[in-house]
C-alpha cells in the first residue's frame, strides 16, 4: 500500500468521530491499539482509534527496537510465546521490510557464566526449531570466531559463543505505519484525543455505548459512540477502565525497563551482541543504532506511574558497568550517555498472587468486563498483529450480541498479506541504493529509504520543490527539514515532540534531547499549522517539558 497524497485534516476526522456510531472504538494508539484498529478495519468493521497523546508516545517508543522471537523467554519455559513471536517476526519482515530488518547477534560465553556454553547452544537449537528455521540457523563460534565477529569484546575467560538471528525495527515508525494502515483501510484515526468519561445506555443499564473525547489541542469535547469499546492503553489500562466506570484494580504489573544510548565508536560493536551481565547474570543487549549503540534493558518493578517513569542513576550505572566489563576498552561513564529512557511493560500476572515483574508472563490476556469494555494487557511488540487478531475475535463475539445486523466476513489472512505503508518494496538494498543516488547524501538517502520505504520519494519531493527543506535538521544527524513538512501533511504530526521524539529520533540522538533542533523546526511547523507567535512559544516550552519528563535521569 502506497502513501496517500495528503491525509484528512483533524477537523474532518473529528467531524466523522462525532457524527458516526462505530462498530469498534479502540482507546490507545500504541502498537497494540494501532494493530487492533488495522485488523478491524481490514476485516470491514467501522473502526475508530483514539490516542491521548501521540502514536507510540508510551511504551511503544521506549523499547529495545527489536522484533525478536524472545530467546530470553526460553529459560522461563514460554515456548508458545517464542513460537508465536518467531512467526510474527517473519511476517513483519515481509509486511514492513523497510522498518524491520534481519540482525545478527553474537553471544559470547565466558568461563563460569550463569548460562554455560552447552546450555546456550541447546537453547539456540530449540530457538531454531521453534522458529521452524525461518531464520538462518544459529552457528557455534570458537573463541577466535567470537573475537572475529566482535573484536572489541573482552577475551579474558572467553570460551566461545554463537551467532543467531533476530530482527531490528524502528518501534515508533512501525507503530505509526500501523496506525496509518488502519486509516488507509477506512478507520477514523486521531492522536491528541483523550477519553475523559464513558457513556452508558439510556435505559439506565451499565452497558457502555461510547466515550467522551476531548481534543487536547483545543479543549473541545464531544461524544463518540460505538457498539464495542476496546481498552488498549497498556500501562494506563486500569486508569482507562476507571474513567469508563470501574474502580481501579490490580490487574497490571508494571515492569520498568531502562535503556541508554552512547556513541557507537566508544563501544566498538559491529552488530548486535547478547551479553549476560557479569553483575547479576541478567541477559541484556548491546545494539547498533546508526552512530549510536543502545544498551538495555533493566527490569525492576515500577515505582511511579507511566507518565512519570524515567531511568534512574542506578539503572544507568548498572548498564554502563555491565557493558564495560564485556567491552573493556569502552570505559564508559555517565558523561558518555547521550540519552537515557525508561518504559513500563504492561505485564499480565501469570497467576493470582504474583506481584513481581520476573514472575509475570509476556503473553497477553483479554478480559471482558460486565459493562462491555474489552481490555487487553500484556504481550510484546513483536506479537502485536497476533494479539490484534485475538482481540478482534473477542470483539466480534461481543458485537454479535450488540447488533442483529450481519457482520463482515473476516478473512484472517488479509492482515498477513497487506503491506504496511511504505512496505511495497522488492529489495531493501535496492531501495537504499536508489535513494542514496537520487539524494546525493548517503546517510540521508539511507535514512529516507529505511524510514519511509516506497514512500521516500514523497518526502524528497518537498526538498525538490523548496531547496531550504533539503537541509538537515542538525548537521550531525541524517534528518531533513522536508520530514517535518511530510510529518504534518502525511503523518498527523501536531507538536514538536511528534516530530522530534517519534517521527524521527532527534531527541534520542542529541545530548540536549533535541532542544536546539526544536527551535529551528518550530517556525516551519508554525507556518504549516498556523501557530501564532504565542502558540509557537508555548509549543517550544511544551517540548522542553516533554523531553525533561522522558529523558531526565532520576537520582533514586
Amino acid at each position: 500500500m502506497e502513501c496517500t497524497p495528503v491525509r484528512p485534516g483533524r477537523d474532518a476526522v473529528i467531524a466523522s468521530l462525532a457524527a458516526e456510531c462505530f462498530d469498534m472504538l479502540i482507546i490507545g494508539g500504541g502498537i497494540t491499539g494501532a494493530g487492533i484498529a488495522r485488523e478491524a478495519a481490514l476485516a470491514g468493521f467501522r473502526t475508530a482509534l483514539l490516542e491521548r497523546d501521540d502514536f507510540a508516545s508510551g511504551t511503544s517508543s521506549r523499547s529495545s527496537r527489536l522484533v525478536h522471537g524472545g530467546v530470553r523467554y526460553l529459560e522461563h519455559g514460554h515456548l508458545g510465546l517464542v513460537f508465536e513471536s518467531s512467526r510474527e517476526r517473519q511476517l513483519l519482515l515481509t509486511l514492513a521490510p523497510h522498518l524491520v530488518r534481519p540482525l545478527a547477534f553474537t553471544w559470547p560465553v565466558y568461563r563460569g557464566a550463569r548460562v554455560p556454553r552447552w546450555k546456550m547452544r541447546a537453547g539456540l537449537a530449540l530457538y531454531d526449531v521453534l522458529s521452524r528455521y525461518r531464520n538462518p540457523r544459529h552457528r557455534g563460534l570458537s573463541r577466535d570466531g567470537v573475537l572475529t565477529a566482535e573484536p572489541a569484546l573482552s577475551g579474558e575467560g572467553l570460551v566461545g559463543g554463537a551467532q543467531y538471528w533476530d530482527a531490528a525495527t524502528d518501534d515508533t515508525r512501525l507503530t505509526l505505519a500501523t496506525a496509518l494502515a488502519a486509516q488507509d483501510a477506512g478507520a477514523c484515526v486521531m492522536n491528541h484525543l483523550s477519553v475523559t468519561a464513558g457513556l452508558h445506555a439510556p435505559d439506565g443499564s451499565a452497558r457502555l455505548t461510547g466515550v467522551v473525547a476531548e481534543d487536547r489541542l483545543t479543549g473541545h469535547s464531544w461524544p463518540v459512540r460505538a457498539r464495542v469499546i476496546i481498552n488498549a492503553t497498556g500501562p494506563w489500562s486500569d486508569a482507562t477502565a476507571a474513567l469508563t466506570g470501574a474502580s481501579r484494580g490490580t490487574q497490571l504489573l508494571g515492569s520498568a525497563g531502562s535503556h541508554i544510548a552512547v556513541p557507537r565508536h566508544r563501544v566498538g560493536n559491529h552488530e548486535a551482541v547478547t551479553i549476560v551481565s557479569p553483575l547479576d547474570g541478567r541477559v541484556m543487549f548491546v545494539l547498533p543504532a546508526g552512530s549510536h549503540t543502545i544498551i538495555g534493558t533493566t527490569e525492576r518493578p515500577a515505582r511511579t506511574g507511566p507518565d512519570d517513569i524515567r531511568a534512574t542513576r542506578a539503572d544507568v550505572t548498572y548498564l554502563l558497568q555491565s557493558v564495560n566489563r564485556c567491552f573493556p576498552h569502552a570505559r564508559l561513564s555517565m558523561d558518555d550517555v547521550i540519552s537515557a529512557w525508561c518504559g513500563i511493560r504492561p505485564l499480565a500476572a501469570a497467576r493470582a498472587g504474583e506481584h513481581t515483574a520476573n514472575a509475570a508472563s509476556r503473553e497477553h490476556a483479554v478480559t471482558h468486563r460486565a459493562d462491555g469494555l474489552l481490555s487487553i494487557t500484556g504481550g510484546k511488540l513483536t506479537t502485536y498483529r497476533a494479539m490484534a487478531a485475538d482481540v478482534l475475535a473477542h470483539a466480534r463475539g461481543a458485537l454479535s450480541q450488540a447488533t442483529t445486523a450481519a457482520l463482515p466476513v473476516h478473512h484472517a489472512t488479509r492482515s498477513e498479506r497487506t503491506p504496511l505503508p511504505g512496505g511495497a518494496i522488492t529489495s531493501r538494498e535496492a531501495t537504499v541504493r536508489d535513494a542514496r543516488s537520487t539524494v546525493g547524501d548517503a546517510a540521508v538517502g539511507e535514512r529516507l529509504a529505511l524510514a519511509y520505504g516506497s514512500c521516500w520519494p514523497t518526502v524528497w519531493s518537498y526538498a525538490q520543490r523548496d531547496a531550504s527543506l533539503g537541509q538537515r535538521m542538525s548537521d550531525h544527524l541524517p534528518y531533513l527539514l522536508a520530514e517535518v513538512t511530510h510529518a504534518v501533511h502525511h503523518e498527523m504530526a501536531s507538536t514538536l515532540s511528534d516530530v522530534l521524539v517519534r517521527r524521527t529520533h532527534v531527541a534520542f540522538e542529541t545530548r540536549d534531547n533535541g532542544r536546539a533542533v526544536a527551535r529551528r523546526v518550530a517556525p516551519l511547523m508554525a507556518a504549516l499549522l498556523q501557530w501564532t507567535d504565542d502558540e509557537q512559544a508555548r509549543m517550544i516550552a511544551r517540548y522542553d517539558h516533554d523531553v525533561a519528563r522522558l529523558f531526565a535521569v532520576d537520582d533514586s
